[in-house]
């Protein structure tokens, strides 16, 4: 448990993940030298073509802000190996090549102005070396070299950049902990930034759980956070990857923060360092969506009650109905064990009729047709903490 290191992570709910690079020139995806074979060398030429010149970390900020976002991760590095930081072990870097400039700087420290949470992602595994590919067992000296260069990598990212909050591995795959040294790593990670909370990739547990393009809920207690995509196949700018609709990150916003989870949603920033006019729009929707029911998602609990329409948070004796089918004048929440002292639309403050019978509360006289085109909330405000009902059918002669 992360205790009061976790506690702005819970309340959090919502951040913005970026997946920048070299891929981005190509825009084909973050996996486009795996997938098309590029060889190294034909590959690290686009280091020559890399100048961001309209990258402006402080427009980024004021995005994920303006929709309602929390913190942001940026890829540091990715599989690919080019560092968007400076670094003493390697020479394929922003810094050190045309863009000629440590673009995490100026990302942490736009985030440190704004009050933005930040994190780095980091990925362990770099396709340009073959000790990587050998692995331990086959070349244990080049494996060694290689590991020195990673764990100088993950100390100067938490060294150079003032406070982190986030450490997110990846491509801890196929090796194991013991391989990657992780204990040893992480413990060097925790010694420089006592405060930083780490993901579960790098072969351990460490703080919080990820699952990938998909909402799966953590045990309680434990901390989890979904990354998604805002289009359908890749995290890195891809030209034509078909995008998700506003409607369906909203619900699945609402779904993570259902089950005491965070969305991390991606965002592929083009190769000038602009995003997409698509993601802009969508982040503005989001945002505007957020502005009126963001206190049904920030520090959000779970609720055991149970419905066909949608699904619940909970803050104290408050529960929210998202409704993401809207059924027209009624709406049955089944399993209640409380008392409904008020219920009311969370956007308007406008009264909703209600009754309960045998654990089952009816919400009545509602518009015909659904009041937000994404997730209409309406809140119960109970006699306490929600209470759950177990369903029984009873048989009858």
């Amino acid at each position: 448990m992360c205790g009061e290191r976790g506690a702005w992570f819970r309340e959090a709910r919502f951040g913005m993940f970026l997946h920048w690079g070299l891929y981005s020139i190509l825009g084909r995806g973050e996996w486009v030298m795996y997938l098309e074979h590029i060889p190294v060398e034909e590959y690290s030429k686009l280091s020559e073509k890399f100048k961001p010149t309209k990258f402006n970390p402080d427009e980024w900020v004021s995005y994920a802000k303006e929709a309602g976002m929390r913190y942001m991760v940026l890829t540091s590095r990715h599989h690919d190996g080019f560092s968007l930081f400076d670094s003493k072990v390697s020479d394929y870097t922003a810094a050190k090549t045309a863009a000629g400039r440590d673009l995490v700087a100026e990302f942490v420290k736009a985030c440190h102005k704004a009050g933005m949470r930040v994190g780095l992602y980091y990925s362990l595994l770099d396709w340009r070396w073959p000790e990587y590919w050998k692995g331990p067992k086959k070349d244990p000296e080049g494996w060694a070299k290689f590991l020195e260069y990673v764990h100088t990598q993950v100390e100067e990212i938490c060294s150079n950049y003032g406070r982190l909050d986030v450490l997110w591995y990846d491509g801890a795959w196929p090796y194991s902990a013991e391989d990657w040294r992780s204990a040893e790593l992480n413990a060097k990670v925790r010694k420089l930034q006592p405060e930083i909370l780490i993901n579960n990739r790098s072969g351990l547990p460490e703080d919080f759980d990820t699952p990938e393009q998909h909402v799966s809920f953590s045990p309680p207690g434990r901390l989890w956070e979904s990354c998604m995509t805002m289009t359908e196949y890749f995290w890195g700018y891809c030209k034509g990857d078909p995008w998700r609709s506003t409607r369906r990150l909203i619900q699945t916003l609402v779904t993570c923060a259902s089950g005491e989870g965070n969305l991390l949603l991606n965002v592929g920033p083009k190769a000038d360092g602009t995003f997409p006019a698509r993601a802009i729009r969508i982040l503005k929707e989001i945002g505007s969506w957020m502005k009126v029911n963001g206190e049904s998602i920030y520090g959000s609990e779970r609720c055991p009650f149970s419905t066909s329409v949608g699904t619940f948070t909970a803050k104290g004796n408050k529960v929210y109905v998202h409704v993401f089918r809207w059924p027209g004048r009624e709406v049955c929440i089944a399993g209640v064990g409380n008392d409904v002292k008020d219920a009311y639309m969370l956007a308007t403050g406008d009264y909703v009729k209600f009754s309960k019978k045998d654990g089952r509360v009816f919400l009545r006289g509602l518009p015909a047709k659904a009041p937000d085109p994404y997730d209409t909330v309406i809140v119960l405000e109970l006699d306490g903490k929600p209470q759950g009902l177990t369903f029984r059918v009873e048989q009858r002669l």
